[in-house]
């Protein structure tokens, strides 16, 4: 007769859990996504009906009659085909590129200069500077541009009245703005002055972050100022000067109110940008499908130049 064997005590099996490596894995791969989503969310719903209806009226030709009747006609691409075959378009183009760059290149400069400058000032006197820069920041852009056209007014301009006086010229009743040259030279003027502010605080607050060390031990070690600066405080401030250039990138590319105010609301042919130019051809001669299709091409050029900069950004974030 055979004996009996005893089953052996079986534990319950716990429920499955997923591995600490998996969970490392959901943190730094599903986690960040999960978190932006609802801003990605939001943005996309406010901007993705706009976007698609420039998209949609771009590709039709919609007059008055057709803003009256409330329904286009079906073109396709010839709006833009219309566009790239015009040789105002490249003009444009190439005179928004030129004035973006002065502008960012203006500002980025200057600002960096007034953020160091702020660093080996008194307490007050960058009190003081902060200041004004607020105040400046805080202005309303058509108030700011109205003083600059009244500063620049070939009648009664106080900078006309200033230059003749310092015996830099005769500058009486001279018109600013019958030269293009001298005209778009006074809008990188009234654009840089307006975007300094911002830049200026967003780089000084870098500025602060830089260690104290890093720049004794240079100094220490022979550095120049200018050597110091190139080599161990630009580089630590790379990640802001990629935002700052993309933005203004981003702002002056596509500047209106301080052309068309400065302008009378008449800018000619020689001020267009692509900004005045899409309005002009939108609401000037009432085409809003080539309008449409000018605005379109203005952001996908907006991509283009900007994607340098958040390429660039992506890197930094990635090492740092």
């Amino acid at each position: 007769m055979g004996m009996a064997v005893a089953a052996p005590d079986l534990e319950p099996v716990p429920p499955f859990s997923p591995s600490p490596p998996y969970r490392a894995w959901l943190r730094a791969n599903i986690l960040p996504y999960a978190l932006i989503s609802p801003s990605v969310l939001v943005i996309a719903g406010i901007l993705a009906f706009p976007l698609g209806m420039l998209v949609w009226l771009s590709l039709q030709h919609y007059g008055l009659r057709e803003l009256i009747h409330h329904a286009g006609d079906w073109v396709g691409l010839d709006n833009y085909r219309a566009i790239l075959v015009d040789p105002l378009f490249h003009q444009v183009i190439v005179r928004s590129l030129l004035f973006t760059f002065a502008c960012v290149a203006l500002t980025v400069v200057l600002s960096t200069l007034i953020a160091l400058l702020l660093l080996k000032v008194r307490s007050a006197v960058r009190i003081l500077v902060m200041s004004s820069l607020v105040f400046v920041w805080a202005t309303p852009v058509i108030v700011s541009v109205d003083i600059w056209q009244w500063m620049f007014d070939y009648e009664f301009g106080v900078i006309n009245y200033l230059l003749t006086q310092l015996h830099l010229g005769n500058f009486i009743h001279h018109n600013w703005f019958d030269n293009p040259v001298q005209g778009l030279g006074v809008l990188v003027v009234v654009v840089v002055w307006g975007a300094i502010p911002f830049v200026t605080i967003t780089v000084f607050a870098g500025l602060l972050q830089v260690p104290n060390d890093v720049i004794d031990a240079a100094k220490v070690d022979g550095a120049s100022a200018w050597h110091t600066f190139w080599y161990v405080t630009a580089p630590l401030l790379k990640p802001i000067f990629l935002i700052v250039t993309c933005l203004s990138t981003i702002w002056d590319f596509g500047v209106f109110n301080q052309i068309y105010v400065m302008l009378n609301q008449r800018p000619s042919s020689d001020y267009f940008t692509i900004a005045i130019y899409s309005y002009r051809e939108s609401f000037g001669v009432t085409q809003y499908g080539l309008g449409a299709a000018i605005a379109v091409l203005m952001v996908l050029v907006l991509v283009f130049v900007t994607f340098f900069y958040v390429r660039e950004t992506v890197k930094v974030a990635e090492i740092a």
